[in-house]
């Protein structure tokens, strides 16, 4: 990497710390409510985070496998859960898509080498399926009769932060392949990557701050 994607790799993986210790200063305000998994979310992602960049120097482990078989299932179950279950309140819709994600895991198996940085069929369909809940998201929130108060609203925040990196890095990880031949597209992609991950938790760390839904 070079030094500004190092600094800036340092920075996002500093931001989830910060969301991380935010979010646990307000857990005593959430604790009675749904949102407490948001705080052991953002926990987990830190330390799976930390494993990532510290892991190999205490342990050996295949981390390939790591981010691609438990990391980002977590982070995109977790968010069908959030949006479907929680924020839409349609418990089907979640088990649906949570079932289609991790069904896609056996295409994927069988088309793809297991040393691929990215599995990119089914982290293309789980971020397509995560994409049709950040609109639904967005259209909820437009029609909503407490529009006016966007900003004390959570899930405008966390909506926003997912819509800019994991819907804005889609095309990135999907053909990822093809971008690293072309080296300055992939920096700048890349460095998009990392300054879109330090917003969204940035914004996570806000949505405890300034939200304050009561459900």
């Amino acid at each position: 990497m070079t030094e500004f994607q190092k600094l800036t790799f340092d920075l996002m993986y500093g931001m989830e710390g910060i969301s991380a210790i935010t979010a646990l200063i307000f857990f005593n305000r959430i604790k009675n409510q749904y949102w407490k998994y948001f705080v052991f979310y953002l926990i987990f992602i830190f330390l799976c985070e930390s494993v990532g960049a510290w892991g190999d120097k205490f342990m050996h482990y295949n981390k390939v496998a790591f981010y691609n078989y438990l990391v980002i299932p977590v982070q995109f179950i977790f968010f069908y859960w959030l949006y479907a279950a929680k924020s839409f309140e349609n418990k089907k819709l979640f088990w649906g898509l949570s079932l289609v994600y991790l069904l896609s895991f056996i295409p994927s198996e069988l088309i793809f080498s297991g040393k691929k940085i990215m599995f990119s069929l089914n982290y293309t369909l789980g971020c397509l399926m995560l994409m049709i809940l950040v609109v639904m998201e967005y259209y909820k929130q437009i029609n909503s009769s407490n529009i006016l108060n966007f900003d004390k609203n959570r899930m405008f925040y966390i909506n926003l932060g997912v819509t800019l990196f994991y819907i804005g890095t889609l095309p990135f990880w999907t053909f990822l392949d093809f971008i690293s031949d072309y080296r300055e597209i992939f920096n700048i992609y890349f460095a998009y990557f990392l300054i879109s991950g330090i917003i969204m938790y940035l914004l996570f760390s806000i949505s405890f701050i300034w939200g304050k839904q009561s459900s």
